[in-house]
This record gives C-alpha cells, sequence and structure tokens, in this order.
C-alpha cells in the first residue's frame, strides 16, 4: 500500500468507527440515520464497513444529523489535549477535475462547530454545495487568485487579499475565475445540534 493510500485507508476507517460509535450511542438505526442525514441506507452501511470514500458533501449530511463537524469524523481513537497536525497528514476531502484539492487542516465542536480548509483549485474548476444547517455562516480568504463566489444565484469576484463572508444556509458554490490557479482560506461555522433533514429541525447536541 503506498503512503498516500495508507492515509486514505486511515480517514476511511476513522469515519467508519466514529458514524458507527455516534449512531450507536444515538440508538438509530441505519433507516434512522438516513432519514435524518439524506444520505441512503446503502451508503451508510459502505461507510461502517469502511468500503467507501465518501465525497464531501455525503460527510456534511452525516455530521450534521449527528450534530458535529467533520473534523469529528476523521478523529483517530485516542484524543490528545495538544495536537498538531502535520501539513501532508491533513485529509484531503476534495478533489478536482483539473488536479485542485481541498484539506481539513482542524476542527472544533464547542460551542460552536468550526472548520477550517485549505483549498487549492484549479482553473476550470468549481464546487456547488446545497445549502448547510441554518445559521451556518463561510469566511474565505483568498491568498493567491481569483475566485467567483456565487451565493443565492448571485455572483461575487473575490481576488488575491480579499475576504467574503456569507450565509451558507442557502445554495453556493465556488470557481476559479481566470486563468490563474486559486488558493484560499475557509473557515465554516455552523450552530451546535443535530439537524434533521426531514423536518429541518434542530435538536439539541447529545450530553
Amino acid at each position: 500500500m503506498t503512503e498516500t493510500g495508507g492515509r486514505v485507508g486511515a480517514v476511511t476507517a476513522a469515519v467508519a468507527r466514529q458514524v458507527r460509535e455516534l449512531r450507536a450511542a444515538r440508538g438509530w438505526s441505519f433507516e434512522e440515520l438516513a432519514g435524518r442525514s439524506g444520505v441512503s441506507k446503502g451508503m451508510l452501511v459502505q461507510i461502517e464497513g469502511a468500503r467507501t470514500n465518501p465525497s464531501i458533501g455525503t460527510l456534511c449530511r452525516v455530521a450534521d444529523a449527528f450534530g458535529v463537524n467533520i473534523a469529528q469524523l476523521l478523529e483517530p481513537a485516542e484524543e490528545n489535549t495538544v495536537r498538531v497536525t502535520p501539513a501532508d497528514e491533513a485529509p484531503v476531502l476534495w478533489r478536482g477535475a483539473n488536479g485542485g484539492a481541498a484539506r481539513l487542516l482542524s476542527g472544533i465542536g464547542e460551542p460552536d462547530m468550526v472548520e477550517l480548509w485549505d483549498w487549492r483549485m484549479r482553473p476550470g474548476e468549481a464546487l456547488h454545495s446545497p445549502d448547510h444547517p441554518p445559521g451556518t455562516r463561510e469566511i474565505l480568504h483568498v491568498l493567491d487568485g481569483a475566485l467567483t463566489v456565487t451565493v443565492d444565484g448571485v455572483d461575487h469576484g473575490v481576488h488575491t487579499g480579499e475576504t467574503v463572508e456569507f450565509h451558507a444556509d442557502r445554495p453556493h458554490g465556488y470557481r476559479t475565475a481566470g486563468d490563474a490557479p486559486v488558493r484560499l482560506m475557509m473557515v465554516t461555522v455552523t450552530p451546535s445540534g443535530e439537524w434533521d433533514r426531514r423536518t429541518r429541525s434542530r435538536g439539541p447536541r447529545p450530553s
């Protein structure tokens, strides 16, 4: 197994264990989690069996249903008070068609859920994101290049050194603008609590 393959396998195993333990702690069946998350029962079975590497969209839906952030789904079995993550160990959760990638650098879960991302997009790449739970906000800071951020169907140009902040509880997306690669840092903040996509309602964070 290659080093890259080993890291992917470790991420897949961590997600499988976390989803299994979180579901068991709540006493949810696969059907219940599927209803709450909008992810099919078959996919959830594959995730818990560590037989698939779920997409960023799938991970978002599962994390939202549990009231945790994606970073918690990726946590290893042991948890340290202080954790330093080498750059090459930050998991890649999105890959663009032309070689771009997004790494989840870190995340915290209390009192609100906060994630820190490093995005690198190649010319011609784009990502469409469905709406996140109510109250979710995103902050993007463009380090290099030019980006077009679309929120509720309206385009906003963001260039090197500029920062954009918006409500992410509505359809939104990002695409490169121009012929140069884009690098940006992203912070996502989501209010705590389980999110049920069936009822569009939020429940309290389990104690």
